[in-house]
């Protein structure tokens, strides 16, 4: 059932627009050419309505100048009463075959009955491609006379297609203009989903246009701004309980370093420690979330992340530069430093040392990139690893698993300052965790 329906939509264009645009035109010269194949049926139908009313009476008036003139005379009048579709022949004409079609029947019984009977009126079929009939009379003095029909449409007229064409574009024009005015105002809001920011600070969509479409303006900046309140609320509830554990965390940690020294009390150490960094944790990511609010400034980015290997360096971790890096890009530095040092740590801390890198790719796109020689993380788990208290490691161990928040911390802040963070694993072993920055 999948696959049927696949392959019913697969001959549909991809975007919304094409497809407004195949159907509205194809609907239209579907009804354009309905409308055309009806008028010219019609314009044929009266064409020989018209044409046999005429044929009928021009043709008894024909024949009975014919037979009251002399015949030495008879050839000087053949011209004068020549049609487009019939002429005159002195003579018996050409043998033929019996009459085919309705239309010539028709046409050779009316004749007959028009002239009368004295004529001896009959038809025969000279071709079918194109048709072609003669009907014979005999005059009263005995000569034969022979009318041949070629029944034929008149052409169409030479400005015809001039106006068909000009239809056709016109149908483009509105087309293309209507399905503007109706997918205009999709791509405006997917252009401002797709700035808005983890704080909710994004453009605002106007207001204004088809009711629908204000309507929908306005769910969506109502949206905006519900996010924005729900992000408040969280930071003002991660911070107050970061504030009301601090005292009570504080308080235990001087009342266990006051007992004796044992086992026991190096593991309550040890717990209490967890929670004081788990809290911190906790506040950074909720705060991630504001790194957009910092003003943007031009740095040089070699000197820049030369000062932050230099800064783990002089502490004694393995951290180093690779290529020749280069560039003035305009960013937002703190932020920045936070995101690349949340890697860097994590890099140290699974792989045992770090190398910073940074290019350009072809679009324009700043790329840091931090890489280690860790264990690395499984191609399924690249994108959920991202996600708060997300870990590989099952144990709440913070010598092994950590308090998976340090990766999301660097997604979200990273995402807050108009970047992507992207994880990939590296040719030979390791983890490449890439900073793309417009």
């Amino acid at each position: 059932m999948n696959a049927s329906a696949a392959t019913r939509r697969s001959w549909l264009p991809p975007s919304m627009a094409a497809r407004l645009y195949v159907i509205i035109f194809a609907g239209l010269m579907l009804a354009q050419g309905l409308s055309f194949a009806l008028l010219y049926f019609e314009r044929m139908q009266s064409a020989t309505a018209v044409m046999f009313n005429t044929l009928e009476h021009d043709v008894g008036t024909s024949v009975a100048v014919f037979d009251r003139l002399p015949a030495p005379e008879r050839p000087h009048w053949l011209n004068r009463l020549e049609r487009d579709n019939y002429f005159y022949i002195l003579g018996a004409g050409e043998p033929g075959h019996t009459l085919e079609t309705p239309r010539s029947k028709g046409a050779v019984g009316m004749i007959a009955r028009e002239v009368g009977p004295d004529y001896h009126v009959y038809g025969n079929t000279i071709s079918m491609a194109p048709e072609r009939y003669q009907v014979h009379f005999t005059l009263h003095d005995g000569a034969p006379l022979t009318l041949e029909i070629t029944p034929r449409m008149k052409p169409v007229a030479s400005w015809l297609p001039f106006v068909f064409v000009l239809q056709v574009v016109l149908l483009l024009l509105c087309t293309w203009l209507a399905v503007r005015l109706a997918t205009r105002p999709l791509a405006t809001l997917a252009e401002a989903a797709d700035a808005m920011k983890p704080t909710a600070d994004g453009p605002r969509m106007p207001q204004d246009g088809p009711t629908e479409v204000a309507r929908a303006a306005r769910a969506f900046n109502t949206m905006q701004d519900r996010i924005a309140q729900h992000l408040k609320e969280r930071l003002h509830i991660l911070a107050s309980i970061s504030h009301d554990l601090q005292t009570p965390i504080t308080r235990m940690r001087l009342h266990v370093e006051a007992l004796d020294e044992s086992p026991e009390q190096n593991k309550l150490l040890d717990d209490l420690r967890e929670m004081e960094h788990l809290v911190r944790e906790g506040v950074t990511y909720a705060r991630s979330a504001h790194g957009g609010s910092e003003t943007p400034v031009r740095i040089n980015l070699g000197s820049f992340l030369e000062s932050l290997a230099f800064d783990y360096q002089d502490v004694g971790q393995p951290v180093s530069l690779s290529g020749n890096i280069e560039g003035t890009p305009t960013v937002r530095a703190q932020a920045l430093r936070r995101v690349l040092g949340n890697l860097v740590d994590n890099a140290i801390k699974y792989g045992g040392s770090a190398e910073i890198g940074a290019k350009h790719d072809p679009h324009g796109v700043l790329c840091i990139t931090v890489s280690d020689r860790g264990p690395g993380i499984p191609e399924q788990e690249l994108e959920r690893v991202l996600q708060p208290f997300y870990r590989l490691e099952a144990s709440r161990n913070r010598g092994t698993g950590g308090s998976g928040l340090g990766l999301a911390i660097a997604a979200q802040l990273t995402s807050s300052i108009g970047g992507q963070l992207q994880l990939s694993r590296r040719d030979g072993g390791g983890l490449v965790a890439t900073v793309s920055l417009p």
